[in-house]
């Protein structure tokens, strides 16, 4: 019963992000927005992830009442970008709104579902996710005649969120226990793993922001490249339903490396072949590594390094999908164009460099 309470959770939450990356960058660009400020929006919720995790080292606890405020949060953010997506400015206020949200929601159910099923059966859960993120592509790609329809998904998708959450966290006493002294936590034994978390993120946000716009501008229409953000997805449903033998086999330090570099050659090729549909599959196709195999490994390295495990998803939220997401977006809107992920494959390649300098043993 909790696994199919998680997997709710998981299918909701990323329906959401779905949403809110495949299509919202193109729904801006349609009415008007340009790369600067499209990179400039997508910036902020990412920002948000970041510096939240610090209220949270000695001024609060990721508590059940936290986690409540946080999803009726979300849902207003949402229902806020009504009146002000067509204003710049204004619009920036709710996307900082959903992006402090998030960053508290996610860790505190991942966390739950890390420990309550382990690192072999996370990926099983988390894979309901990846459906969710897939299938709402698919459908929305045949539905958006105006970008209205996608804030209606998007609201939708964000009660169903809110509702599948309750369900988990209502009459659980596991989730009521209380957290180990946050007052232990730090940086510096594991400082090169957080510099790369970092740079894989800031690489990616060639991938989250403008996947869509380069791929329709060198010709491949949005439906197709719906169906590629969903034949990502199922590559990544894949590798989260049959990684336990690697995670079992593997160090988790040389899973992680190995996904980095998955990163690297796939912003390579598309740079390199930019109009071919068929190197735009294969890229696709190493998301199973550069994301799914990445993601189980580091949240797995992080619950073996901290004994505060929530704080540690929530940093590793923020600094990696936060700041990392927040320079990552600000970098590929300047600096879009024709080598945009050449910058992207240069920048993962950094990130793997970084592992380099980083002992497991610590």
């Amino acid at each position: 019963m909790i696994f199919t309470k998680i997997s709710s959770f998981f299918f909701f939450y990323f329906v959401v992000t779905g949403v809110y990356v495949i299509f919202m960058p193109k729904m801006l660009q349609t009415i008007g927005y340009n790369a600067f400020q499209i990179g400039a929006v997508f910036a902020l919720a990412p920002l948000m992830r970041f510096i939240v995790p610090f209220f949270f080292l000695k001024h609060f606890e990721l508590s059940r009442t936290v986690f409540y405020t946080a999803l009726l949060g979300a849902i207003g953010a949402i229902v806020l970008f009504y009146p002000t997506i067509e204003h710049f400015y204004l619009f920036m206020l709710p996307n900082m709104l959903l992006g402090a949200c998030l960053g508290m929601i996610l860790p505190y159910v991942e966390t739950y579902a890390m420990e309550h099923l382990k690192k072999e059966r996370f990926g099983r859960a988390r894979l309901f996710g990846s459906i969710g993120f897939m299938a709402i592509g698919i459908i929305l790609a045949r539905r958006l005649e105006h970008f209205d329809n996608a804030l209606h998904y998007l609201l939708a998708a964000i009660v169903l969120t809110a509702a599948s959450a309750y369900w988990l966290t209502r009459r659980n006493a596991l989730l009521s226990a209380p957290t180990v002294s946050n007052t232990t936590f730090r940086f510096s034994h594991a400082t090169f793993l957080w510099i790369s978390f970092f740079l894989m993120q800031v690489s990616f946000g060639a991938f989250y922001n403008f996947f869509t716009i380069y791929e329709t501008a060198h010709g491949i229409t949005l439906e197709t490249t719906s169906y590629l953000w969903a034949f990502g997805v199922v590559c990544e449903i894949i590798l989260f339903y049959f990684q336990a033998p690697l995670l079992k086999r593997f160090t988790l330090l040389s899973l992680l490396k190995f996904g980095v570099l998955s990163a690297a050659v796939r912003w390579f090729l598309l740079f390199l072949f930019p109009s071919s549909l068929l190197v735009s599959y294969a890229t696709q196709s190493l998301h199973a590594f550069s994301f799914a195999l990445h993601h189980t490994a580091a949240l797995s390295l992080l619950y073996t390094l901290y004994a505060h495990k929530k704080l540690a998803a929530q940093f590793y939220y923020g600094l990696s999908f936060g700041l990392g997401g927040f320079a990552g977006a600000l970098i590929a809107g300047n600096f879009y164009g024709p080598r945009l992920y050449m910058y992207a494959g240069l920048i993962a390649l950094l990130s793997l460099g970084s592992l380099f300098f980083f002992k497991e043993k610590e």
